[in-house]
């Protein structure tokens, strides 16, 4: 598999790809704790932060890249039209006020 093969994808085929990827490495085996995988996408950001800290932009974005694949891995897994949800908590988010009324 090569990046040129992968880039252009919908989110539910990047879904796809990435669970294919975890299943096929074991990490579907068992039924997975969502709460784990949750805590591992967490993790992917905490050293995207950590990458951001020490000035290592490589590093920052393959953190960042490793939290999607966990994510587009759990949607897969847990049968998530992500695109479907994204598109009605745009517009959710859409008819929210300024700042979500926040003052701050």
């Amino acid at each position: 598999m090569q990046a040129t093969e992968l880039k252009g994808k919908t989110l539910s085929e990047y879904c796809d790809i990435c669970h294919g990827i975890a299943k096929e490495k074991g990490f579907w085996d068992e039924e997975r704790n969502i709460g784990e995988a949750l805590m591992l996408v967490v993790t992917e950001l905490a050293e995207a932060m950590e990458g951001y800290r020490k000035q290592d932009h490589d590093n920052f974005r393959e953190e960042i890249a490793d939290a999607y694949i966990r994510l587009f891995d759990l949607c897969g897994g847990l049968k998530i039209d992500i695109e479907e949800e994204i598109a009605q908590k745009c517009i959710k988010n859409k008819g929210r006020p300024y700042k979500h009324g926040k003052i701050c």
